[in-house]
């Protein structure tokens, strides 16, 4: 009488591939980001309209395949970028003021101002691609700036707030267009830059913004 043998179990989990140490996922992140960082180069560099996909597969060492693996346009890849870098400017900011959370307003003002600008100008990258490009480019991309204009607005707000808790109705709109005044001089500052004329520094733009921001403080106190 023959005896079946039972096979031995196998395990039939798929090897993962790894090519230069990495494994599927772990390329495609890699490639994302220098789809990301070329954009930024080029963005800034030439401007969002003139850059084209192919100079960003170009600029990456990425293929057109793989830049549809991850933004379906060009319009979604400049989208993404600008996320990124707001996320990282809101971060940043957030930290600085938890930092100074024991501090009075005019401290931690000073100290997110600054954090702020320099998030954004010490690699004038990222002021090019976020206020230098971003306006008019489509529904989207305008989606995604006043999101982070609301944003902006709602920490404001909160750092009032603590200052003094008492609120009124009209605070998130002053605070939304005390953000939009800052906005618009950090693109007057950039602007000034590409403009040809005498090149500002960062601890200027920080200044100028310390101004406005303690001006609309002087008016809110006035009527409180």
């Amino acid at each position: 009488m023959s005896r079946s043998k039972s096979a031995a179990p196998t395990d039939r989990t798929p090897v993962r591939r790894r090519i230069r140490g990495l494994d599927a996922d772990e390329r495609s992140a890699q490639r994302r980001r220098q789809l990301l960082s070329a954009a930024t180069e080029l963005f800034a560099r030439q401007s969002y309209s003139l850059t084209s996909i192919e100079q960003i597969c170009q600029h990456a060492y990425v293929g057109t395949k793989g830049f549809y693996d991850h933004f379906e346009s060009k319009e979604a890849c400049y989208t993404a970028l600008l996320a990124q870098i707001s996320t990282g400017i809101q971060q940043r900011v957030a930290e600085v003021a938890a930092e100074t959370a024991d501090q009075d307003w005019p401290t931690r003002r000073a100290a997110v101002v600054a954090a702020f600008v320099h998030a954004i100008a010490d690699d004038p990258r990222l002021a090019k691609v976020t206020f230098g490009e971003a306006g008019g480019i489509s529904p989207a991309v305008e989606a995604q700036r006043r999101s982070n204009r609301r944003w902006s607005a709602e920490f404001l707000k909160h750092q009032w707030l603590q200052d003094d808790p008492r609120e009124h109705p009209g605070m998130l709109p002053l605070a939304l267009a005390t953000i939009g005044g800052m906005f618009e001089l950090v693109a007057d500052w950039l602007h000034h830059h590409d403009d040809g004329g005498a090149p500002d520094s960062v601890e200027t733009l920080v200044a100028d913004l310390n101004h406005f921001v303690a001006v609309v403080d002087a008016g809110r106190a006035a009527t409180r």
